[in-house]
């Protein structure tokens, strides 16, 4: 009998854990530090500087993943063709963008309020609103502070 209940025993946590890295790969679970995204200090982190805060208006040409830093989980970018330029729009970490109910694609038209910054050289915007349509997804404070810091999947 003691030989079961330790099987027993033993499948459940084999079980739990498959089934928490399961859940992990599908998006469903923050990764642990929030996957960089999260910490303050870091040179991404405090990129964002709200004296730059702009607010563009175009179409989206793309929706990519991204790596911003070495050891960060991947982030989501726009890359939105505007009236005067073509420009990559950072909005942040993959778990938290596509666990939102607003879903962005390419030929949506948007209005995105960020911070220009140059990135790896080239001049990029990092989102604290975009806008499609009457739907609003917000990123970011006006200070830069971003809204997933603390966020939790409900």
């Amino acid at each position: 009998m003691k030989r079961f209940v330790t099987l027993i025993a033993v499948m459940a946590v084999f079980g739990l854990f498959f089934a928490t890295q399961a859940l992990a790969q599908r998006g469903m679970m923050m990764p642990k530090g929030g996957g960089g995204w999260c910490s303050t200090g870091t040179p991404y982190a405090s990129m964002y500087n709200p004296q730059t805060v702009e607010t563009i208006s175009g179409e989206v040409v793309a929706v990519d993943k991204i790596m911003p830093q070495k050891g960060m989980s991947y982030g989501i970018q726009l890359i939105v063709k505007t009236n005067k330029e073509t420009i990559p729009v950072h909005l942040g970490p993959g778990w938290f963008i596509e666990n939102q109910s607003i879903k962005i694609a390419p030929k949506d038209k948007v209005e995105v309020k960020g911070s220009r910054v140059t990135f790896e050289g080239k001049p990029t915007i990092i989102a604290s609103e975009v806008k499609r349509g009457d739907d609003v997804l917000t990123l970011r404070d006006t200070n830069g502070f971003p809204v997933w810091n603390g966020w939790r999947r409900r």
